[in-house]
């Protein structure tokens, strides 16, 4: 198991706030954080741990640049 890489500004057509695996709304908070400029509390993603099967899955181009959504990576959803 590993913990995801803060995703960076998009690149090569990556959309850093989809999830790379199913394109929905990942509901990152360090990405709505950069957009806004406001302080927004912890993602949800810095609390989950994500299998490296899953990781792997994920197309390279899309690696370090957006993360996978709590759907994908099936853990607790984020609240609110």
């Amino acid at each position: 198991m590993s913990t995801p890489t803060v995703p960076t500004q998009g690149a090569g057509g990556v959309d850093p706030n989809r999830c790379p695996m199913c394109g929905g709304p990942n509901g990152c908070a360090l990405q709505q954080q950069r957009r806004s400029g406001q302080p927004q509390p912890p993602c949800w993603c810095t609390r989950a741990t994500f299998a490296a099967e899953l990781l792997a899955r994920v197309p390279p181009q899309a690696r370090g640049r957006a993360c996978i959504c709590a759907r994908c990576a099936d853990v607790e959803p984020p609240a609110g």
